[in-house]
């Protein structure tokens, strides 16, 4: 099964990390995502800009309305994604809970449908 492990960070607590150990959060995630890409559970992984780069769209009622920054303020935002293969979602929790940026914010991990079902399903 495939999940999306995405990484929510809090600035306040990335900001209050000594100098110097979010260099060494980095590096130790890189190790540790070699590792899991070795084991075969690593798929793919994206950090994302800082939401201050984010546009937001939206289309309704044929009209379009594109916003600067993120749809909504909020504490934590998605800094990045890793898409994972886990036996189960107990298997993704506790992969998930092997990158250090828990503490630094919170991890989200998700089921990815099967889009080949779903396009099977409706038709496509």
């Amino acid at each position: 099964m495939k999940f999306l492990v995405m990484i929510y960070n809090d600035d306040t607590l990335l900001d209050a990390l000594s100098p110097g150990q979010f260099d060494t959060m980095m590096n130790g995630c890189f190790k540790h995502a070699d590792e899991l890409r070795a084991e075969g559970h690593l798929l793919d992984s994206m950090q994302l800009e800082p939401p201050a780069q984010t546009k937001t769209v939206r289309v309704r009622n044929n009209r379009t309305t594109v916003v600067d920054g993120p749809f909504a303020e909020a504490r934590e935002y998605l800094g990045g994604f890793n898409l994972i293969e886990a036996a189960d979602i107990d298997q993704a929790v506790r992969i998930a809970q092997s990158f250090p940026w828990a503490a630094t914010g919170c991890i989200e991990v998700r089921p990815v449908k099967d889009i080949d079902a779903e396009r099977q399903r409706v038709g496509a």
